[in-house]
């Protein structure tokens, strides 16, 4: 195998990337996500509004308007006709893809922080924030095929054992027998989707140290990447059946947002210091880049610069041949990757 230095790779990364600026938002963007023919990006952020684009040419195909408070999360159907958003204005809203339209929306006594379609996409899983007396919580819901007929009741309801903790983030687990979900007390927690019965915590000897901000799933279900404050993405490669810690990126910056090829042993990983932690204006100082690591070695291959701001979401499009980046600069950042990608050797 050839072994390319440094500067090979750095240079396939910064020279090979044709990056277009999707300007659509207001606001810092908080949540990416491609529908599965990747042919869609959705984006979310604090500007109430999420946003549709073509995933080929970034251009900005409809918005999604309807809440009141930030939108931090969405998901959607794997037919691409319905989005599921969650916000800050403490509700949950079902949506027309081809419409824009607003076909539900399930309302809470906190905002809604995450949310996932099942397998299926006959059920979704939405966290909701600690706020005032509530605790943080994981809620199950049956969605309807006729938007008619959908109801607000929760099949399933799981408090977190460390309510005033947030959860910032709940995934469906293989099969959708199971929930994953992680936050601000660090700890990973497996739950039974059917009795919601908590089954198994991560270890916190080995563990993140700090808030856990992102958790991603691979292609196949198999295993999950999160992304933490503790200056480091620990765990591409945490087994999604037995918690069991298997890699450890080190990206000496606070993590924001995690991602995974689906075509290479590739991770990548954004984050960077708080605006207010940065004392110039100088992108460098932050180390505001998506940095790319190698998901078996565990090293890192390269890193894609451009945001002014930290970098607070990440998606791989299905394809693995292009990826975006969403930032605290309202920006939107989509890659295609040149064949010198596909062709990196460490």
């Amino acid at each position: 195998m050839r072994r390319s230095s440094p500067c090979d790779k750095e240079r396939a990364f910064k020279e090979k990337m044709r990056p277009i600026l999707m300007k659509g938002h207001e606001r810092p963007l908080t949540f990416l996500r491609y529908n599965r023919d990747g042919d869609m990006l959705f984006s979310c952020a604090k500007d109430h509004t999420p946003t549709l684009w073509y995933a080929d040419n970034g251009e900005r195909h409809g918005t999604f308007r309807g809440h009141n408070g930030a939108v931090w999360c969405c998901d959607v159907s794997r037919d691409s006709l319905r989005l599921i958003t969650g916000s800050a204005d403490q509700s949950a809203k079902l949506w027309d893809v081809k419409t824009g339209q607003q076909l539900f929306s399930f309302k809470f006594g906190s905002p809604a922080r995450s949310v996932d379609f099942a397998l299926g996409d006959k059920l979704a899983v939405i966290t909701t924030d600690p706020f005032m007396e509530r605790t943080s919580a994981i809620h199950v819901k049956r969605i309807a095929e006729d938007p008619e007929d959908q109801v607000s009741e929760s099949v399933l309801v799981l408090e977190s054992p460390n309510g005033r903790k947030r959860i910032n983030r709940a995934v469906w687990g293989p099969l959708n027998q199971t929930i994953v979900s992680g936050g601000e007390d660090a700890v990973l927690r497996i739950w039974d989707a059917e009795t919601g019965k908590l089954l198994k915590e991560s270890d916190s000897e080995v563990g993140h140290k700090n808030t856990i901000t992102s958790l991603t799933k691979s292609a196949d279900d198999s295993h999950f990447i999160t992304g933490s404050l503790d200056k480091t993405a620990k765990a591409c490669l945490w087994d999604m059946r037995t918690l069991t810690l298997l890699k450890t990126y080190v990206s000496g910056v606070p993590v924001n947002a995690v991602s995974m090829s689906p075509l290479l042993d590739h991770v990548v990983l954004g984050g960077g210091q708080d605006a207010s932690a940065v004392t110039t204006t100088d992108h460098r100082a932050g180390k505001f880049e998506a940095k790319f690591y190698d998901k078996i070695l565990q090293e890192e291959i390269g890193g894609v610069k451009g945001h002014f701001g930290p970098i607070n979401a990440l998606a791989f499009n299905p394809d693995g041949k292009s990826f975006s980046s969403g930032g605290e600069d309202g920006y939107v950042r989509l890659h295609h990757f040149d064949s010198d990608y596909f062709n990196i050797r460490i």
